[in-house]
């Protein structure tokens, strides 16, 4: 039986007691005391003088009350988001949304078929969105110029690469500069640059997905798409996975990791490849942390490689249970970076893994070559 939280606030108040409450509506005590504890959480302790819940997507920070004569006369209940709440709010929107999305037609695969190659396109801190100006940093970034140069380094990248039955679409994480209506950090509400408004910030994630992966039909059999969770676009991550599995539902080439803890796992024969943003977790130990989230897959595999960003520069570590990279970012570098001399190069990289072998080749692509190639173009 499903109640609303006014109705059980209702019996509560009205019977007095969990088992009392449980009996009148028909319900295990044990879930009464379950959707009592939540209710506490959104506001509701009348034990406390406690009488408001706040609405969903939210927890209450605190409750401040004035008392005369040992009587509430007054209460300020003050309200802060709760993020696991407002993310299962989305995924349900989402999952609304996407049921009117166009869908993409299928494709023919291209004639080809050179078994037990995977191509990576490992691309991370996009930052689409966020506003540089060259004076100051060293190079102009804006949404028109990201969505050209993200564009054109993907076209770059498959003409370099070899021809590989699987491309597997590695976005790692701060794809977005920013999350929501407000251009500030999700954690720490740090003010960021920002080029444009988050709707048409949207528009312009949804066009270069599309077009990216549309690009990556006509030269592999197989597209497998990661979206992985970065800090400055934790929610937004959600609804880019949605919004891609939605476009190619009928696509049978192509499959979406849809997993919504921020590890990332993909399995190529006897190669084990692992993602992780990097906010999470550092370099150091992640090794471990990828072996035991994906226990199964790392102990068929013989070869395992971890991928990461976050940090915009290169590092590479072998441990004794796989090589983990960190990558740079193709962006510009916004005035925080650059003022605090957090700089570093500026390329992505196509990594090409054999089913068997483990890394074969790998290109790398810098933003520098595909900007000039865009200038000659214009």
């Amino acid at each position: 039986m499903s109640i609303t939280d006014d109705e059980l606030v209702a019996a509560l108040s009205e019977h007095g007691s969990n088992r009392k409450a449980a009996a009148a509506l028909g319900m295990n005590v044990r879930t009464i005391e379950r959707r009592r504890s939540a209710l506490s959480l959104k506001g509701w302790s009348p034990q406390h003088d406690m009488q408001h819940t706040v609405p969903d997507g939210f927890t209450v920070g605190g409750v401040s009350t004035l008392y005369r004569d040992g009587a509430p006369i007054l209460q300020w209940v003050k309200s802060r988001q709760d993020s696991e709440q407002v993310r299962r709010m989305i995924d349900g929107i989402m999952s609304g949304l996407c049921a009117e999305i166009p869908r993409v037609k299928p494709t023919k695969a291209p004639k080809q078929k050179p078994d037990g190659l995977l191509n990576a396109y490992i691309v991370t801190d996009y930052h689409l969105g966020m506003l540089a100006w060259g004076e100051e940093t060293g190079a102009d970034w804006d949404t028109t110029i990201a969505e050209d140069m993200l564009v054109a380094w993907f076209a770059q990248a498959m003409a370099e690469a070899p021809d590989a039955e699987v491309g597997l679409l590695a976005q790692l994480g701060d794809f977005l500069h920013w999350d929501g209506w407000d251009a500030v950090t999700p954690a720490s509400k740090h003010l960021l640059d920002a080029d444009t408004r988050f709707p048409k910030l949207v528009e312009v994630a949804a066009r270069a997905c599309k077009r990216i992966i549309l690009m990556m039909l006509e030269k592999h059999h197989r597209v497998h798409v990661i979206m992985a969770e970065g800090n400055h676009d934790p929610t937004s991550s959600v609804w880019l996975r949605s919004l891609c599995q939605a476009m190619f539902h009928d696509e049978p080439r192509v499959t979406v990791d849809m997993r919504p803890d921020p590890y990332y796992c993909y399995e190529h024969g006897q190669t084990a490849l692992f993602f992780h943003h990097g906010h999470k977790k550092r370099l150091a130990g992640i090794d471990a942390t990828f072996a035991a989230k994906f226990r199964e897959v790392f102990g068929r595999t013989t070869r395992a490689y971890g991928h990461m960003g976050h940090l915009h520069h290169v590092e590479v570590k072998e441990t004794s249970l796989m090589v983990v990279e960190q990558h740079r970012t193709l962006a510009a570098p916004d005035a925080y970076a650059s003022r605090g001399g957090w700089l570093s190069g500026r390329d992505a990289q196509v990594i090409t893994y054999d089913k068997v072998y483990g890394e074969r080749t790998r290109r790398t692509i810098p933003a520098q070559l595909v900007a000039d190639q865009l200038a000659r173009a214009a």
